[in-house]
Formats: C-alpha cells, structure tokens, sequence
C-alpha cells in the first residue's frame, strides 16, 4: 500500500471502525465518540464528522485505535 493515508469523510470511519468493532458511545455536535473493549482494556476515540478528514487528524486516530493503514483500507 502507498504510505499516504487514504481520503475518507467521518461518515466512511465510523462506518469502518463498527467493522472493527467499535461502537458509539455519543455525539456532540459533529463530534463522535467511539469505543473497542478489550481483555486488555479499550481503545477509545474521537470521529469529527467532516466531509474530508485531514491526514494528521487520520494518523491520529488510527494511533489512538491501535488500526495501521492497511486495515483501515481494508475496512473502507
């Protein structure tokens, strides 16, 4: 895969990070709140609801879910 991070609304990653199997734990504004349980504990994060999410704001997210770049491709 290319080291760029792919272009996806907050739409399209709420939608992928449920096929990972995080679930909604609420919305303020355009802001989602998102959350993984694990054995170990939770992976925990916040979607902005944007029509296009910036790619620093993307690293982020997929550092704070513990997801790499080929996963997420793979869940779009």
């Amino acid at each position: 895969m290319s080291r760029h991070l792919p272009a996806v609304s907050g739409r399209e990653l709420v939608r992928a990070l449920r096929r990972a199997g995080f679930v909604l734990l609420r919305q303020k504004g355009s802001h989602v709140s998102m959350e993984k349980r694990t054995g170990d504990g939770y992976w925990r994060t916040v979607v902005p609801m944007h029509r296009e999410i910036r790619p620093g704001t993307l690293s982020d997210i997929l550092n704070q879910t513990g997801l790499t770049k080929e996963e997420l491709a793979e869940l779009l």
